[in-house]
């Protein structure tokens, strides 16, 4: 019985006959094998109208003259759609199958790569909520109803009202699948304000909805069939009240944009061709952004009486300056006489936290440059923002990338000053130095002249000087505006400006008695000089119809820094008036919680003692440099294939090598199943216990994802107490393939008459060198 089962260690997809086929009466064959050899005349009249289908249209560009260019170009227009919507359509069945055999494929994953993970790897902050997928599951039903109803009773009425072209419209299916959003992990913050739960929910829907639009009058049909979105959303329960139902609002928001993937179908499927894919999906993420993702929030309150206003926008949590300092040690990026000589680059910086975005200066033919820049950005959520960095060489034609950094903002509210070097990813070399500040936002007008004397000791070479203070606006409405010309209403919207920066509002259509509910921020270099003007216009942005004034030294003068009241409108109507809640935040650097170590870094020249008496980690003074030399490979697998596959090339091998969170990557060998490298790399570690070096062999490819071609794992440990190791390591989870490396552990030394014989002596390796290569 034991040998008609397959073995334990066999994959699904092995070759063999299964349990069906050999438990099958033979009769089955019998009775099946004569029909396998007969030929049909359908399939005959079939594949023949295939055929003709296929030259027909080959013969009618012809018949009628059309240009080849054209033909060609509806081809590759053609051939990109269809290659598009075949990608999207197995990515979206893929994502289903992986959502219904969740656990087995997990299990079968798992199984395979429990090896490779270290022992400590767990998130013991992140929790799987399978009751909430389960609850979810059950509800789904129910929420496709209502989603059904809000598109036809509320939805389609507007877009048939919006334009003449459109009042036809109207949704013939809206079928939101049986696949529920699920929630593949849920982790709840307790540091931040005991008056809330703040909840991180990362959600993954892949669902087989299917929405259809008719245009009857264009006979138009469209619609969506599947879609996937994957991101981290946030959810805020607050105030907490104490009252049923305890929680007073549930506020809702992505901190960044979630990825997004759509599957249309009928006229729709345009939007599958190379390009506007891209522009069809960036639109509706524009469109999802302006309710969802940070600094817009949706906010659902359960009891009467709340401030809607305020939840929606309420108070940033504080400021975070940033100094730009320099760069060094960037990727060489621009080349001489069609790339024999390699030259510098002309590199710049992009810096984004959330939708704010910052481009500096390009500092010309460098691999090392002082931009000395300043930036001050609003932080609303932390933890969970971030300071994104990606760094650029400057070309007429076009930029390349230099690497990226990534810093959690999180770590500079609880540093309150962070002064140090990032290294750059996902590139050779480099690293960028920042210096950042958080500042929080003060209620009292009592520190605004220390604050102001301070900011004329920082230096920077932006034009503008680092702000004192931010002023928040909300704008909520409008009562008893005048009628336009003709006595008809306006469609009112609100210009807020602060010296040259201008914001507004969104437009409230026909009325007199708008409600905005919008919040605007801006930042305050000296409130006791600067004034907010406030402009209520028609769309046409050309009648006014009311303006106000308000000195920022007013609200300096009042507590809490705070105006929440009706105003009077200037040059409108006698009863025209606007309820304006402007409230204002001194910027202040707590020097006092910055520790010792970082305050000298300070402009401001902060003196703190030192501790007479510290205890150092036990790692400490335990570093040592892993001198990793990349030689050779043998026999590896090969990837690259020729006419159409059927016959084997070579490979264009390239080498990762990953450990103590530094990454390396090698020169790509060209068509080569044995090259050789002869590449050496340096990281400093500390004797850690757990650590590996990882090392990932690809295949380099132009057109699609590189290849892989194996991977080996050393131990930290091994290395270290060998000192010194040449050998040949076979490479892993591919049919064939090794790997020559050299490894040193070089400890440090406190001894400086040592450093002759370390000069002279830096690598055992270069002394076998030559004999190494004779063999």
């Amino acid at each position: 019985m034991q040998s008609d089962k397959p073995e334990a260690s066999e994959p699904k997809g092995a070759e063999g006959p299964s349990d069906t086929e050999e438990k099958a009466p033979s009769a089955v064959a019998t009775l099946d094998a004569p029909a396998s050899k007969g030929i049909s005349a359908v399939a005959v009249l079939w594949t023949f109208g295939k055929c003709l289908g296929a030259l027909l249209p080959v013969y009618l560009a012809g018949y009628y003259r059309v240009s080849t260019s054209l033909l060609v170009f509806g081809m590759m227009v053609y051939t990109g759609w269809k290659h598009a919507r075949e990608a999207k359509e197995a990515r979206l069945k893929c994502a289903i199958q992986l959502q219904d055999n969740e656990q087995e494929y997990t299990s079968m994953k798992v199984s395979r790569i429990k090896r490779d993970l270290p022992a400590w790897v767990n998130f013991p902050d992140v929790e799987k909520v399978e009751w909430l997928n389960k609850v979810l599951q059950q509800v789904w039903p129910f929420v496709g109803q209502y989603l059904e109803k809000l598109l036809v009773e509320t939805i389609a009425p507007s877009i048939r009202a919006s334009s003449s072209h459109l009042q036809t419209l109207s949704f013939t299916k809206v079928d939101m699948g049986d696949k529920a959003m699920k929630v593949v992990g849920i982790k709840a913050h307790t540091e931040n304000d005991k008056g809330q739960v703040l909840l991180d929910l990362y959600i993954s829907y892949v669902g087989n909805v299917e929405i259809n639009v008719e245009v009857k009058r264009y006979f138009c049909k469209a619609g969506v069939k599947g879609i996937q979105l994957h991101g981290m959303m946030r959810v805020i329960l607050e105030p907490l009240i104490g009252d049923v139902p305890i929680v007073g609002a549930v506020t809702m928001f992505f901190i960044r944009r979630p990825k997004l993937d759509i599957n249309w179908t009928g006229l729709t499927n345009l939007l599958d061709v190379p390009g506007l894919n891209v522009m069809s999906d960036s639109m509706i993420m524009d469109a999802i952004a302006s309710f969802l993702v940070l600094p817009n929030r949706l906010v659902v309150p359960l009891v009467p009486g709340l401030h809607v206003a305020q939840l929606r926008s309420p108070l940033p949590r504080g400021v975070v300056r940033i100094h730009l300092v320099e760069a060094q040690n960037l990727a060489a990026k621009d080349n001489y006489v069609k790339g024999v000589m390699a030259g510098l680059s002309d590199p710049y910086a992009i810096l984004r936290v959330g939708p704010q975005t910052f481009t500096s200066p390009h500092v010309d033919n460098t691999d090392s440059p002082k931009w000395g820049e300043m930036y001050e950005v609003i932080v609303h959520e932390v933890p969970g923002q971030e300071l994104e960095v990606e760094v650029y060489d400057k070309d007429p034609d076009q930029d390349d990338f230099l690497g990226r950094a990534k810093l959690d903002l999180g770590i500079v509210k609880k540093s309150i000053f962070v002064d140090d070097w990032f290294t750059l990813k996902d590139t050779t070399s480099g690293r960028v130095h920042f210096r950042l500040e958080w500042l929080t936002l003060l209620p009292s007008s009592e520190r605004l002249e220390q604050i102001l004397k301070r900011n004329e000791s920082v230096t920077s070479k932006t034009a503008d000087p680092p702000s004192s203070a931010i002023l928040v606006v909300y704008l909520d409405k409008a009562e008893a505006l005048p009628m336009k010309k003709g006595n008809k209403e306006p469609n009112p919207m609100v210009q807020l400006s602060v010296e040259d920066v201008t914001r507004e509002s969104k437009t409230c259509y026909t009325t007199v008695n708008p409600d905005w509910e919008e919040a605007f921020t801006f930042f305050i270099h000296n409130p006791l000089k600067q004034d907010i003007d406030i402009q209520v216009k028609d769309a046409d942005r050309v009648q006014t119809l009311g303006s106000l004034t308000i000195p920022l030294s007013r609200l300096l003068s009042n507590a809490n820094l705070s105006l929440d009241q009706w105003f009077q409108l200037d040059n409108s109507g006698s009863a025209s008036r606007i309820y304006i809640n402007t409230v204002l935040r001194l910027l202040w650097l707590d020097e006092e919680r910055i520790g010792a170590d970082v305050s000298s870094g300070l402009a401001a020249g902060l003196s703190k003692q030192l501790p007479q008496q510290s205890s150092p980690h036990p790692s400490f003074a335990t570093e040592g440099v892993l001198r990793i030399h990349l030689l050779a490979g043998q026999n590896l697998v090969p990837k690259d294939n020729l006419m159409g596959g059927m016959v084997k090339g070579k490979s264009d091998p390239y080498v990762k090598i990953n450990v103590g969170g530094e990454t390396f990557t090698s020169h790509v060998i060209k068509g080569n199943l044995n090259p050789t490298w002869n590449e050496m790399y340096e990281v400093v570690l500390t004797q850690l216990p757990g650590q590996d070096l990882l090392v990932e062999m690809f295949d380099k490819d132009m057109d699609m994802k590189d290849d892989f071609m194996g991977r080996l794992k050393i131990s930290l440990k091994d290395i270290i107490d060998s000192q010194y190791t040449d050998q040949w390591y076979t490479l892993s989870d591919v049919k064939s393939g090794r790997l020559h490396l050299v490894l040193e552990w070089v400890p440090t030394s406190s001894e400086s008459d040592r450093l002759d014989q370390v000069l002279q002596f830096p690598s055992r390796w270069f002394t076998g060198e030559e004999e190494w290569k004779r063999a």
